[in-house]
């Protein structure tokens, strides 16, 4: 969904084009496995495991998809551990980045993303050292096309639902909460028949860093390029105001 509000570039989306949507899928069902390690395959007694679900299919990944992934990993199968390492540094400019990454080797991850923030004419940093400038939020994002709501009603709806606010931008609504409160809202979301296109906890800068350099904007792309197009990396934050 394209998206005019600066919501809408938090997140590098990696579901930019179908070229991706392979990868996306590979990253969902590594999502899905480490949901269903954590809490079992019943996503009705496990919270996190209905989450997943409902960010892949918002992603539109097939129903049969799903349930391979779960079985899979509810069978053991291939013993691979997973492990979520995030990772921070500064872009061009100072840009402030959070690289998340779902990987099996920690080693080969960090040197990936070192080699990317230095490509990219960034570097990486220490733990801490830009996650303080970016709020974690649920965020949930409806195609405004997809609903027949006015702003008002949207609001009251997500607000008793234990919403924080919502946002009516050009295309969308945008409706944002606490982190624990997120699946509560998706829910009650879902049973009033609303169809979103994102789901799903991230993380907001609290303020935005324009680049005005051709060769940093050059240089952040891509820094975010190769992030995109590493298999471990989950997702990409970042306050650049493009």
């Amino acid at each position: 969904m394209s998206g005019h509000s600066k919501f809408a570039n938090i997140k590098h989306k990696k579901e930019k084009n179908d070229a991706k949507k392979g990868k996306i899928f590979t990253m969902l069902g590594r999502e899905i496995a480490v949901a269903v390690k954590a809490g079992g395959p019943d996503p009705s007694n496990n919270g996190k495991l209905r989450d997943v679900i409902a960010k892949a299919k918002s992603n539109n990944m097939p129903n049969d998809t799903i349930e391979r992934s779960i079985k899979k990993a509810a069978g053991g199968g291939e013993d691979v551990n997973y492990e979520t390492v995030v990772y921070e540094g500064y872009g061009p400019s100072g840009v402030a980045v959070i690289v998340e990454v779902l990987t099996d080797n920690r080693n080969r991850a960090a040197a990936n993303v070192r080699n990317a923030f230095t490509k990219g004419g960034g570097n990486m940093g220490t733990s801490g050292c830009v996650s303080f400038m970016f709020d974690e939020k649920g965020l949930i994002v409806i195609d405004k096309e997809e609903v027949d709501m006015d702003e008002d009603e949207m609001m009251l709806l997500a607000i008793d639902s234990g919403a924080e606010d919502v946002a009516s931008e050009e295309d969308s609504f945008e409706i944002t909460t606490a982190p624990d409160d997120l699946s509560a809202v998706r829910e009650a979301l879902e049973k009033a028949n609303i169809t979103m296109a994102s789901a799903e906890v991230t993380m907001i800068p609290q303020t935005y860093t324009e680049l005005n350099n051709e060769e940093d904007i050059k240089k952040m792309n891509k820094l975010l390029d190769l992030l995109e197009e590493d298999d471990d990396v989950q997702n990409v934050y970042h306050n650049w105001d493009e």
